[in-house]
């Protein structure tokens, strides 16, 4: 029993630590969307335009985009507030409806977000690594504070 109980208290924390790392990312996310617009690990060479050439071409368009990433940025703190808190304060206590909240939250947000970045040219390493990072650690982290074991 007590084994199982530290490789929950170790799994549980794994996912805690990166839902605040993905806090981090949506802050360093929307920094860089105010230093020079285009998202990490893309450049112009990606995007076939500088920052200045999208504003000279519209700066709606401009606009638009730095709002949707500022967005965006939100949407990974608040996904990353919701991992660390489920995990935290539920898988840590063997609660299998954290556990399930924390996996289908990053099912869902890899599923959703992943495809597309191939599919427009977008799924380097610089761009997607940290992604990459954080959901084979939630995987481990759920892996070892899986329920009913």
């Amino acid at each position: 029993m007590e084994r199982t109980a530290s490789r929950t208290a170790i799994g549980a924390t794994l996912m805690a630590v990166t839902g605040v790392g993905l806090i981090g990312y949506a802050i360093w996310f929307i920094v860089q969307n105010f230093a020079g617009l285009i998202e990490i690990g893309l450049s112009p060479v990606e995007l076939g335009k500088t920052r200045e050439e999208i504003w000279a071409f519209s700066p709606g368009v401009y606009n638009y985009i730095s709002h949707l990433q500022v967005a965006l940025g939100g949407f990974m703190a608040a996904t990353g507030r919701a991992i660390a808190f489920a995990a935290w304060f539920g898988v840590r206590q063997r609660e299998s409806w954290a556990w399930w909240a924390v996996m289908l939250t990053t099912v869902l947000w890899a599923g959703v977000t992943l495809q597309l970045h191939y599919v427009y040219g977008f799924g380097t390493l610089a761009h997607l690594g940290l992604g990459y990072v954080a959901l084979t650690l939630i995987a481990i982290g759920g892996y070892l504070a899986r329920p009913g074991r």
